[in-house]
């Protein structure tokens, strides 16, 4: 499966923190022959297997657990927040859930000819001020960006 990353687009949810000193913001896409709409997408990202997966260790380990049925409301709008995350804004064609933490952001995003997955990093100042997002997530970047791109493929499968 085709999946590319490309140049946060303009005028999206994530787009503003690209513009902001020290964030670190990618965005994924991959081609889909018939369009998605966003419930679709939302069911299909958080319902995988691999994502299944990020489900339990959150709820081992953060104690936060999430449902099928969660994720259900969540798509469908009747719900704001799923496990560790709240929505912070939505439209029809894009969602952007946010950590409890906030230095976290997942962005989903369906287009007539794609889906598109992001993620926003919030730096944090060092003690002379310097923004830094922190030796744990430079260390883990390409993990991420491998972790995004299964994601993205596991989530077109679905929809």
């Amino acid at each position: 499966m085709k999946i590319d990353e490309i140049s946060v687009p303009d005028g999206t949810l994530i787009a503003p923190y690209a513009q902001k000193d020290g964030h670190y913001v990618d965005c994924f896409e991959t081609p889909v022959t018939t369009p998605v709409t966003l419930p679709v997408y939302i069911r299909a990202f958080y319902t995988q297997p691999l994502f299944r997966a990020e489900r339990v260790v959150l709820r081992l380990v953060a104690g936060q657990p999430s449902t099928d049925a969660d994720v259900q409301a969540l798509a469908d709008g009747g719900s704001s927040d799923l496990a560790v995350w709240q929505v912070e804004a939505r439209r029809d064609a894009e969602i952007l859930m946010v950590d409890r933490s906030g230095r976290t952001l997942s962005w989903l995003m369906v287009t007539p000819s794609a889906l598109r997955f992001g993620s926003v990093v919030v730096p944090v100042r060092t003690k002379s001020g310097k923004l830094t997002l922190g030796p744990v997530f430079q260390s883990l970047l390409s993990a991420h960006k491998i972790y995004a791109r299964a994601l993205l493929s596991g989530a077109a499968r679905r929809a």
